[in-house]
C-alpha cells in the first residue's frame, strides 16, 4: 500500500479565518461570529477615553521640559487689537420705562373688542434706591434678610404719601421761575446768548425772554372744535360765530334760564354757617373683660391653635380681635398669660401663609422664647446682634434694635409681615432704650398688625390712642387687674431661729392693707432693738450689721419656708455685690438631694463641655459649680452669659431652690417661684437711693406664685434694720403702676437714616411721637376750625379805608401795640421788688381784668406767700339790679378812642355806687397810682365778710369802708383820665432795657394815636369793629396753622442744633487731621477726649491676641460678665463700621475691622447660647 504524503500547509493569519471577534462593550468578554473581518466593538466609537492626569501632564509640560515655556519669546506675548471708533456710542442710554399701555375695550355681554385706550402705568421705575412703595421690586437674595443701608425703607403707615406738589414745596433750594418772563436767553458763566425775539417786536430786558411770544405763531388748536360745529350746522354764517361775545357763549352753554339764575345766586357770599362740631375719633377701644365669652367656639369653630387648658376671657377677647386682623394692646399683671396672645397670632401667621415678628427688650428674653416657641411651633427663627438661626422661619424673635435697623434698612421681610408682637412694652419707660420702641411704632408700614403686651399701667387708654391716630386703625385695649395666682404680702423681722415665725400679713390676696399686722410687726422689732440698744434710722440703708448679720436673716427665713414648703425662692437685691455676698455666706445651706446633686452635675457636665478647658476652670464657674450643686443660684449681669442660661434653666427645673437676682431678672423672663423675697425696699437708680416704684415692686413680687401648682403666691419683705414706714408701705404695694412716658429724643442715626429719604422728614418723626401726641391729638379739630375761619373771613365785608378813614389800620395796629407795650412794662413792675413793695395796704391802683375795666381800687392785704402773692383789693362797682354776684355782667370795653388809649378812661358807676373786695393776681394791676389812702384793712374785711351772711345781708357799711368808697370815688371823678402813676424808671428805679425802651415807644405811640384822623369819622365806630373782627379772626388762624406746622414741634430746636453739631463736628475733625498731618503726630482724636473710659483697653487687646479667659480675669476687677458685654459689643461696632467703610469706598479699613471681629469672636465670649442648642 502506497503511503500518501500529508501536504504541511502553514498556519493561517486570524485576519484569514472566516470568523471575526466581537468585543461586547467594556466588560471583556468577547464572541465569534461567522462573518470574516476585523475585530469590532459594541460600543459606537470604542472605549471612553480616560482624562490625562493634570498633575502629570503639568509636570510633563512644565517641570520635565522648561524650554516650552515661552519666558524669553515675545513673538506672542503682546497682543494689539485694533478697536474701532464709535463716538455715537457715547450717546447711548437706556430708554425710558414705558409711561403707558393700550387697554381693550370690550362689549360687556359680548366680549367683543370695541376699541382700544391709553392707560397710563404706575411704579415703572421703580427701585429699592428710589421708592419707598411696596410694589417695588424685590432686592437681592443675599440683602433680603437685613436689608441695606443704601435702600429706602417701606412707606410708613399712617401718614399720608406727598404729592409730586408737596416734594417740590420741599426743596429748600429751588427757584421758583416765571416760565413768561423769567426765562434766561444768555446761559451762566457765558457773555452771550441767543437772541430768539421775534423780529417784530421790541426786544425784551437783556438775558430775559418772553415764553409767550415764542407760542404765538403756533396754530395749538385752541376753538377748533366751536369754529367745527359752526361751520357744520347751516343756516349759521361764520362770521357770527366769530363775533360772538363771552356772553353769548356762555349763554350757550346753558341749558336753560334756571342755570343761569343758579349760577348767579350761588356767585352771592351767603352767610357763615356756625361751625359743626367735629365728631370725635376714638382710635382706642377698650373691651370689657368682665363678662364671658359664651359664643367664642361658635365664633372661632376651628382656631388656628389650641391649648391644652380653657384660655381666660380676656385671652378669649384677644383672640377673637385678631381672627378680625385688629390690633390689640393687652396690659395684664405678671404671669397671667399675655404670652397666649402671642403664640395664637403665630399660629394665625403660620395658617395665613404670612410671618410674624416677636420683639422683646433683652437678648435672653429673646433666647428664652426662642426656645419655648421653637418646642411649640418648629418655625421659629431667632435674629440677634451675633447669631442668625432660621430666617427664613415664619416667626422671627429679635430684640426691637434689630427690628429698627431692618425697617431703616428696607428689608423685604417687611413684605411678608402680618404681626409684630412687642412683649414688656412698658419698656419704652426707659430713658435709654424707648425711643427705639417709639421709631418701630411709627416705620411700620400700614399692612402690618400691632400687638402689644405689657404690665398694667394707668394710661393704656392714652398710649393706644396715640398708636391708632398714629396708624389711623382702632386699637383694642383689653387690660386686667386679676392675678391668676392672688399674692400675700409679709413683713418678716427674725433674724435667728428662735426668731423665724415673726412673718406677719401685711396685705392679703384680696388686696386688703392689714394694720395689725403692720403694728405688730413694729412691736416685735422694737421688743428686740430695746434688748439689744440698737437704734436705726427708718430711711437708713437696710444693709445693717454686716455679712454675719444677713447670714442670721436668710438662714431663719429659709428654714422658716422650708418647713412650710415655700421654696422655691427668689430673692431681689439690688446689688450685684450684696448678691454675691449672701449667696457665698449660706455655705452650710444644703437645700438638694442625692438625685437632685446628680442631676444638677450631669447638666453641668453637658453645658460646660463646649468651652475649652481652661475656661472651665475659670473662678466663676467652679463658684457657681458649688452653689448649685446646694440649690443655690445667682443672676445678674456681672455674671457670664452661660452660667446664666445654666442658672435660668435649673431653676425652671426645679432644682435651684434659692436664687439671689437684681431686676433685671424679673424682666420678662417667664420663670415664677413659690415666694419672692425684697431684700430692701429702697434701691439706688444710679444718682441717689430711693424707695421701690409702684411698677418695679409689682412687676418684681408677680414672679411669686406658679399658676397651676401654687393656691397663693408669697412675697415677703426683710425688715432689718427698723420697720418702714406705713405710708411707705402702702405707697409701694398699692399705689399706681409708672405711666407710660415718651422718652423720644433725637439721635444722630435717626437724622442721618431719615435725611437720606427725600419723601420722609425728621419733622414728621417728631410730629409722631408720643410726646407730641397731647399737642397734637386736636389736629383734625384744628383744621376744621381753620376752614370755618377762613370761610368766615370771605365772608366778611372789608372795612372802608378811604377819606378820613385811611390811618384805620395803622390807628388799630397803633393801639394794640401800646396795649401789649404797657403790659409788658406792668409784668417787669410786677416782678421787680420795689413794684411788690409799694403794692402795700392803702395803695390805689387801677383793675383792669375780665370782670373790671379801668377801675380803681383801694389794695386792703397782701398775702405773706411770695410765690403766689394775692392782692385782697376793694373795687368800685355799679349797685347790681340782681342781689347774686354770680349775675353780675363781666366788663365789655367799646371802641377805644385816643382818650381810651392814652389814658385809663376810668370806670364811672352810672347809678349809685356800690363796692366788693376781690382777690386780684398780679395780672390784673394795671397800674399802680402815686395816691394812697389810709384804710383799716382788717375792718374792712370783717366787716365785708359779715354782710356777706344771709342774716346781715341789708345791713349798711361801717364808716371805714363808706369813707374808702367816697375817695375812691371822688379820685375817680377828678382824674377822668387816671390819677398819675408811678413811673417805673424814675419812682421804682427799674433800669431793664425792655422797661426804658418800652416807655420811649410808648411815648411815641401816643403822639401818633393823638394824631390819628381816622376817629373824627363819623363811621369810625362802624369801620372799626369791622377791622376788629377781621384781625382777631387772622390771629386765630395763624394761631391754628402755628399749632398744625412743624414749628410748634417742642424737640425742634433740638433738631436744628443737631445737624448743627454734625456740621461743626464735621468741620472740627477735619481740622484736627490737618493739624495733625501739619505737625507729623502720629495722635488720633480719641487719645486727648478724656472723656472715654480706656479701663478695658488692656483686658479686650489681650483677648483679641489670645489670652485665655481665666487669665484674662485677673487684669481688671471688673465682673466677668460686664468684660464679655464689653468684648460683644466691641465686635458688633467693628461689624458696622467694616459696612459703612464699604459703602464709603474704604476696602482697606473694612478688611481691618472684618479681621478685629474675626480675632473677638471666639470661646467663651461668644458660646453658643443654651437655648439655641
Amino acid at each position: 500500500m502506497m503511503e500518501t504524503e500529508r501536504l504541511v500547509l502553514p498556519p493561517l493569519d486570524p485576519l484569514d479565518l472566516p470568523l471575526r471577534p466581537v468585543e461586547l462593550g467594556c466588560t471583556g468578554r468577547w464572541e465569534l461570529l461567522n462573518v470574516p473581518g476585523a475585530p469590532e466593538s459594541t460600543l459606537p466609537h470604542g472605549l471612553p477615553p480616560c482624562a490625562p492626569d493634570l498633575q502629570q501632564e503639568a509636570e510633563q509640560l512644565f517641570l520635565s521640559s522648561p524650554a516650552w515655556l515661552p519666558l524669553h519669546g515675545v513673538e506672542h506675548s503682546a497682543r494689539k487689537w485694533q478697536r474701532k471708533m464709535d463716538p455715537w456710542s457715547l450717546l447711548a442710554t437706556q430708554g425710558a420705562p414705558v409711561p403707558s399701555d393700550l387697554q381693550a375695550q370690550r362689549h360687556p355681554t359680548t366680549g367683543q373688542i370695541l376699541g382700544y385706550k391709553e392707560v397710563l402705568l404706575e411704579n415703572t421705575n421703580l427701585s429699592a434706591t428710589t421708592s419707598l412703595s411696596l410694589r417695588r421690586p424685590p432686592g437681592p437674595i443675599s440683602q433680603s434678610l437685613w436689608g441695606n443701608p443704601t435702600q429706602y425703607p417701606f412707606w410708613p403707615g399712617g401718614m399720608d404719601e406727598p404729592t409730586i406738589t408737596d416734594l417740590s414745596t420741599r426743596e429748600e433750594a429751588e427757584e421758583e421761575i416765571d416760565f413768561e418772563q423769567d426765562l434766561l436767553t444768555v446761559p451762566p458763566g457765558f457773555k452771550k446768548g441767543v437772541d430768539f425775539t421775534p423780529k417784530d417786536h421790541p426786544a425784551p430786558a437783556s438775558g430775559l425772554l418772553s415764553l409767550s411770544r415764542l407760542l404765538e405763531p403756533l396754530d395749538l388748536g385752541g376753538g377748533d372744535e366751536d369754529e367745527t360745529e359752526a361751520v357744520g350746522q347751516p343756516g349759521i354764517p361764520r362770521g357770527d360765530t366769530v363775533a360772538a361775545s363771552p356772553c353769548s357763549a356762555s349763554m350757550a352753554r346753558a341749558s336753560s334760564l334756571e342755570d343761569l339764575v343758579l349760577k348767579e345766586t350761588s356767585t352771592a357770599v351767603s352767610p357763615p354757617e356756625p361751625p359743626k362740631p367735629l365728631p370725635q375719633e376714638q382710635w382706642a377701644i377698650p373691651v370689657d373683660v368682665t363678662s364671658p365669652v359664651g359664643d367664642f367656639y361658635r365664633l372661632i369653630p376651628q382656631p388656628a391653635f389650641q391649648w391644652a387648658f380653657e384660655p381666660d376671657v380676656f385671652q378669649k377677647q384677644a383672640i377673637l380681635h385678631l381672627e378680625r386682623h385688629d390690633s390689640v394692646f393687652v396690659a395684664a399683671h405678671t404671669s397671667a398669660g399675655k404670652t397666649v396672645v402671642a403664640e395664637y397670632a403665630i399660629a394665625l401667621a403660620q395658617k395665613h401663609m404670612t410671618r410674624t415678628i416677636y420683639t422683646s427688650p433683652i437678648k435672653a428674653l429673646s433666647n428664652q422664647k426662642f426656645r419655648d416657641f421653637r418646642n411649640t411651633f418648629g418655625d421659629v427663627g431667632l435674629l440677634t446682634g451675633d447669631v442668625q438661626l432660621h430666617p427664613e422661619a415664619s416667626c422671627l424673635i429679635m430684640t426691637t434694635e434689630i427690628l429698627r435697623s431692618m425697617l431703616y434698612s428696607g428689608s423685604d421681610v417687611i413684605r411678608d409681615l402680618e404681626w409684630v408682637i412687642f412683649d414688656e412694652v412698658h419698656y419704652i419707660n426707659d430713658a435709654e432704650r424707648g425711643v427705639v420702641w417709639e421709631e418701630v411704632l411709627i416705620m411700620l408700614p400700614d399692612h402690618v398688625s400691632i400687638i402689644l403686651l405689657s404690665a398694667t399701667v394707668p394710661n393704656a387708654l392714652e398710649f393706644a390712642d396715640w398708636i391708632g391716630r398714629l396708624k389711623r386703625r382702632q386699637i383694642y385695649v383689653i387690660s386686667t387687674v386679676a392675678r391668676p395666682v392672688p399674692l400675700e404680702h409679709y413683713l418678716f423681722t427674725g433674724n435667728s431661729p428662735k426668731t423665724q415665725g415673726e412673718l406677719f400679713l401685711l396685705l392679703d390676696s384680696r388686696g386688703a392693707f392689714h394694720t395689725k399686722g403692720y403694728y405688730a410687726a413694729v412691736e416685735a422689732k422694737k421688743e428686740r432693738m430695746s434688748k439689744h440698744a440698737q437704734t436705726f434710722g427708718a430711711k437708713q440703708p437696710t444693709h445693717q450689721g454686716g455679712p454675719a448679720q444677713d447670714r442670721g436673716v436668710y438662714l431663719s427665713l429659709l428654714a422658716s419656708l422650708r418647713t412650710r414648703a415655700q421654696l422655691p425662692v427668689v430673692v431681689f437685691t439690688f446689688s450685684r455685690g450684696r448678691c454675691d455676698e449672701q449667696a457665698s455666706g449660706l455655705n452650710s445651706l444644703d437645700l438638694t438631694t442625692s438625685s437632685e446633686k446628680s442631676e444638677i452635675h450631669l447638666f453641668l457636665q453637658r453645658c460646660l463641655a463646649r468651652l475649652r478647658g481652661s475656661d472651665r476652670q475659670l473662678p466663676q464657674v467652679l463658684h457657681m459649680s458649688e452653689l448649685l450643686h446646694r440649690g443655690l443660684g445667682v443672676h445678674h449681669s456681672g455674671i457670664l452669659p452661660i452660667l446664666k442660661e445654666i442658672v435660668e434653666m435649673l431653676f425652671s427645673r426645679g432644682l435651684v431652690k434659692v436664687l439671689f437676682a437684681t431686676e433685671t431678672f424679673a424682666m420678662g423672663v417667664n420663670m415664677p417661684a413659690r415666694t419672692v423675697v425684697f431684700d430692701s425696699m429702697r434701691k439706688h437708680d444710679g444718682s441717689a437711693f430711693r424707695d421701690l416704684l409702684p411698677g418695679e415692686y409689682v412687676q418684681m413680687a408677680g414672679r411669686a406664685g406658679r399658676r397651676g401648682l401654687d393656691p397663693t403666691g408669697t412675697v415677703i419683705l426683710l425688715c432689718k434694720g427698723r420697720v418702714p414706714e406705713m405710708a411707705d408701705l402702702h405707697r409701694m404695694m398699692m399705689g399706681k403702676p409708672s405711666q407710660l412716658q415718651s422718652q423720644f429724643r433725637l439721635t444722630y442715626t435717626m437724622i442721618l437714616n431719615l435725611l437720606r429719604v427725600d419723601a420722609l422728614r425728621v419733622e414728621d418723626m417728631m410730629k409722631r411721637s408720643f410726646s407730641e401726641f397731647p399737642s397734637r391729638k386736636d389736629s383734625k379739630a384744628h383744621e376744621q376750625a381753620l376752614a370755618e375761619l377762613t370761610k368766615r373771613l370771605g365772608a366778611l365785608e372789608e372795612p372802608d379805608t378811604t377819606g378820613q378813614l385811611v390811618d384805620l389800620p395803622e390807628y388799630y395796629s397803633w393801639g394794640e401795640e401800646l396795649t401789649e407795650t404797657r403790659s409788658l412794662i406792668q409784668r417787669r413792675i410786677m416782678e421787680s421788688v420795689n413794684g411788690l413793695k409799694s403794692l402795700s395796704a392803702g395803695r390805689v391802683v387801677v383793675v383792669k381784668n375780665q370782670e373790671y375795666h379801668n377801675t380803681l381800687g383801694v389794695i386792703l392785704q397782701v398775702s405773706s406767700n411770695s410765690t403766689s402773692r394775692v392782692f385782697t383789693t376793694l373795687v368800685l362797682c355799679d349797685k347790681p339790679v340782681s342781689e347774686d354776684p354770680q349775675e353780675r355782667a363781666p366788663a365789655t370795653p367799646g371802641v377805644p378812642y385816643p382818650d381810651d388809649l392814652v389814658g385809663f378812661k376810668l370806670f364811672l358807676p352810672e347809678g349809685p355806687c356800690d363796692h366788693i373786695v376781690s382777690k386780684l393776681q398780679p395780672g390784673d394791676v394795671a397800674a399802680i397810682t402815686t395816691k394812697v389812702l389810709r384804710v383799716n384793712g382788717e375792718k374792712i374785711l370783717e366787716d365785708f365778710s359779715r354782710r356777706q351772711q344771709p342774716k346781715f345781708k341789708k345791713d349798711p357799711p361801717i364808716a371805714a369802708v363808706t369813707t374808702a368808697v367816697q375817695e375812691l370815688l371822688r379820685l375817680a371823678q377828678a382824674y377822668p383820665a387816671g390819677p398819675p402813676t408811678l413811673d417805673p424808671v424814675n419812682d421804682l428805679q427799674l433800669k431793664d432795657v425792655s422797661v426804658v425802651e418800652g416807655g420811649l415807644r410808648a411815648r411815641k405811640l401816643e403822639e401818633l394815636i393823638g394824631g390819628a384822623q381816622c376817629v373824627h369819622s363819623p363811621r369810625f365806630s362802624a369801620q372799626y369793629l369791622k377791622l376788629q373782627e377781621r384781625v382777631q379772626i387772622q390771629k386765630e388762624m395763624e394761631r391754628l396753622r402755628f399749632l398744625l406746622s412743624d414749628q410748634s414741634l417742642l424737640l425742634l430746636p433740638e433738631y436744628h442744633q443737631r445737624v448743627e453739631g454734625v456740621e461743626r463736628v464735621r468741620a472740627v475733625a477735619k481740622r484736627i487731621g490737618e493739624v495733625q498731618v501739619a505737625c507729623g503726630l502720629n495722635q488720633t482724636v480719641e487719645e486727648f477726649v478724656g472723656e472715654l473710659n480706656f479701663g478695658l483697653v488692656e483686658v479686650v487687646y489681650e483677648w483679641a491676641r489670645g489670652m485665655p479667659f481665666s487669665e484674662l480675669a485677673g487684669l481688671s476687677g471688673t465682673p466677668e460678665g460686664l468684660v464679655v458685654r464689653c468684648i460683644q459689643r466691641l465686635a458688633e461696632m467693628c461689624r458696622s463700621l467694616r459696612g459703612a467703610a464699604r459703602l464709603v469706598g474704604e476696602p482697606v479699613l473694612g478688611a481691618k475691622m472684618e479681621t478685629a471681629a474675626t480675632l473677638l469672636r471666639r470661646d467663651i465670649v461668644f458660646a453658643a447660647s443654651l437655648y439655641t442648642q
